[in-house]
């Protein structure tokens, strides 16, 4: 191969065959892309004119079988495939020959990889890694589908230290294949798949794991790991993301240790906590009075507690409490009450509007929530106030002074101090009056 022709690109060769890319699978591709580009508009020499084809006893160099992997012409393709058994750094090349347009091409490409798999445990685990991502990145063309039959059957026989090692990988598609085969092999304890849960950046990833556990959580693990800061179930509570915390609770039914939920009935996610009055409920506990009582406790009050006794309180009984906790010196509370109130569907208007000045963004926020429903009645047509101007809009007229609706009540709208907008001339098109803007005869 002639040296100056192949300046350029032997560099991405080199870059790629060393990983310094990353192991990333569009660097893979793009390179393949490249490749075929220079050689069919002549940046490169035709690869017929220099790769040797099988009855040469010339072997061809690493860089000279990447490119002819990559040409334009397929019986050129399916010649190099011949000589891959030697140059395994290449198999992410064979992996997008796997769905190559030419039959013999990708059968030529299928056989290779189907006999170079099983010896990829022996290698580096980021060849692994780098392999497995190119073929899923294949995996959705035409004909990229038997290349990732390829890898699950291979995943599913290769040692557990190989698997274990792609659930590490930055491609997410490559870890949830390791993930999914794991669980499937039963290679990860309920601990690994806990912090997996907990941890791993990809919710497909997170749920995966947070099921796994809880289908291995059962009595004797719950019983025997009641308050260990290390069981599999308390990974999951103190999570971050919310799903996984409210698998942890369902979890807690399973393990017996129901009376655990209790203190995530003043969660700050919903599903949370439903899912803690659910645990509750199944052992017989009501926790309206737990959420009653938590609102009634002064400064020791959780702060999500409010929003909590909406969701399952009752409008007459427990709305007073909230809109007694709306006045609350800390704006987390404030928040949740005016939030609870919504829920309850227990908003007034004149009462609440003047929390569209309080001092926290948290509560002004919760407070235009709670106001939007009459936002075109109460004020400018432009729509709620960021902060404090809460005077009725000057178009509501003499309407003005009436009283505000009281919760339940839906606003009255006076549609004669508004006149309709008149459809857009796209609407009148599309309906067919084309001429209703434009008459076609003089009007006298």
């Amino acid at each position: 191969m002639q040296s100056s022709a192949f300046d350029d690109i032997r560099p991405r060769i080199a870059r790629a065959l060393d990983g310094d890319d990353g192991g990333d699978a569009a660097a893979w591709t793009a390179l393949d892309e490249d490749i075929r580009g220079a050689l069919r508009y002549g940046a490169l020499p035709p690869a017929h004119t220099w790769f040797p084809g099988e009855d040469r006893d010339l072997r061809p160099g690493i860089q000279e079988l990447a490119v002819a992997l990559c040409g334009p012409d397929g019986r050129i393709r399916e010649i190099a495939l011949a000589y891959v058994r030697d140059a395994p750094a290449l198999l992410p090349l064979v992996a997008i020959r796997c769905a190559d347009w030419a039959e013999p091409v990708r059968t030529r490409a299928r056989a290779a990889l189907e006999a170079a798999l099983p010896g990829m445990p022996g290698r580096p685990s980021e060849a692994l890694d780098t392999l497995a991502s190119v073929i899923l990145r294949v995996a959705g063309r035409r004909h990229g589908d038997a290349a990732h039959e390829l890898l699950v059957q291979g995943l599913r026989e290769i040692p557990e230290t190989g698997v274990t090692a792609l659930c590490a990988s930055r491609d997410r598609r490559v870890r949830r294949l390791a993930h999914r085969t794991a669980v499937d092999r039963g290679l990860l304890s309920p601990a690994q798949l806990a912090a997996a849960a907990a941890t791993d950046s990809d919710v497909v990833v997170q749920d995966m794991c947070a099921n796994a556990v809880l289908a291995a959580v059962g009595t004797a693990d719950g019983a025997g790991a009641g308050a260990a800061d290390g069981t599999p179930l308390t990974r999951l509570l103190a999570a971050r993301p919310g799903r996984i915390r409210a698998a942890g609770v369902t979890g807690l039914h399973r393990a017996g240790r129901a009376e655990e939920a209790e203190p995530f009935l003043y969660d700050r996610s919903a599903l949370v906590r439903a899912c803690a009055r659910w645990v509750l409920r199944q052992t017989g506990t009501d926790p309206l009075p737990l959420y009653r009582a938590a609102c009634s406790a002064g400064d020791g009050m959780p702060h999500h507690a409010p929003l909590g006794l909406a969701e399952c309180g009752d409008r007459a009984t427990d709305a007073p409490t909230l809109w007694s906790l709306t006045g609350d010196e800390r704006p987390r509370v404030r928040a949740a009450a005016v939030a609870g109130l919504r829920v309850l569907d227990a908003v007034r208007p004149g009462r609440l509007a003047p929390l569209l000045g309080d001092d926290s963004p948290r509560v002004v926020r919760e407070t235009r929530k709670a106001l939007r429903p009459w936002a075109d009645h109460f004020f400018p047509a432009d729509g709620l106030p960021h902060r404090a101007a809460v005077t009725p809009s000057p178009r509501i007229g003499e309407g003005a002074s009436a009283p505000l609706p009281e919760a339940g009540v839906s606003p009255h709208r006076d549609t004669t101090a508004v006149p309709a907008p008149r459809p857009r001339s796209g609407i009148l098109r599309i309906l067919g009056f084309r001429s209703v803007n434009r008459p076609r005869y003089p009007v006298a």
